[in-house]
């Protein structure tokens, strides 16, 4: 198994992208402790995961609280010894309210911020030291496309594009204590947080060379790879997962 005696932290794995990766990489053998706001929905992916015969622990956190990220670094570490695997996956786009910068509300700039690129700063800043005394680790983060290329959801694309710069530095900074840092860069994914709009829904598939939108799976599995030891020379990376958009 590619993730065997291996510790893993997923945050946002109630659903989507984040309970897919979880049920993952407890199938490849890693012991994970999943994280999300929602209660009901992280208790089902904890479920999931026990009843197929996996090893893991919920913790439910705000992924914008300090106090919290670190609560449930320490259920990692105290559960089961160390911390070996970050997945920053957790975030929001305001869909509806997310737009033009000289119109946008500044609490749906700081909702986003906060969430998506305060949220990773905040895990990564709490478990680094626990990857440093285990003797390093990986960090993978869900950027998206979105901070690659220009989008009218003005804050999403720039707290997307903050996640990715801040892995690089990560990566560079960190890499004499073996903690490798890369980003995933979903386009369109079928989870509960894609759009509902059907004329965006069918521009965004009309756009995509491959004609459809990803699977979680898909997703999943390419941070399967950046969390084992098969990408140990992968750091600082980002992974474009998008059926051949940003290709265009």
């Amino acid at each position: 198994m590619r993730l065997a005696r291996k510790t893993a932290l997923i945050t946002g794995a109630g659903s989507g992208l984040g309970r897919e990766a979880a049920l993952l990489f407890a199938k490849e053998g890693a012991q994970v402790v999943v994280t999300d706001i929602n209660e009901e929905y992280l208790g089902q992916t904890l479920k999931m995961i026990t009843d197929s015969g996996g090893q893991a622990v919920g913790k439910t956190m705000n992924i914008s609280d300090s106090l919290q990220v670190e609560e449930a670094i320490k259920v990692a570490v105290e559960r089961f010894g160390k911390l070996d695997i970050l997945y920053n996956n957790a975030g929001v786009w305001l869909e509806k309210e997310d737009g033009p910068i000289a119109k946008l509300e500044d609490r749906i700039w700081d909702r986003t911020i906060n969430t998506n690129l305060r949220g990773m700063y905040l895990c990564c800043k709490h478990a680094i030291p626990e990857m440093i005394k285990a003797g390093g680790g990986a960090i993978i983060s869900t950027a998206s496309v979105a901070g690659l290329m220009g989008v009218k959801s003005s804050a999403y694309s720039a707290s997307k594009g903050g996640m990715i710069s801040l892995s690089r530095t990560i990566a560079v900074t960190y890499a004499k204590r073996n903690i490798r840092s890369n980003v995933i860069c979903p386009g369109y994914i079928d989870t509960p947080i894609a759009t509902t709009d059907p004329k965006v829904l069918e521009a965004y598939r009309g756009a995509i060379p491959l004609k459809r939108g990803g699977k979680p799976i898909e997703v999943a599995y390419m941070a399967l790879y950046l969390a084992s030891d098969e990408a140990s020379f992968v750091t600082g990376g980002t992974f474009v997962v998008d059926g051949g958009l940003y290709a265009r």
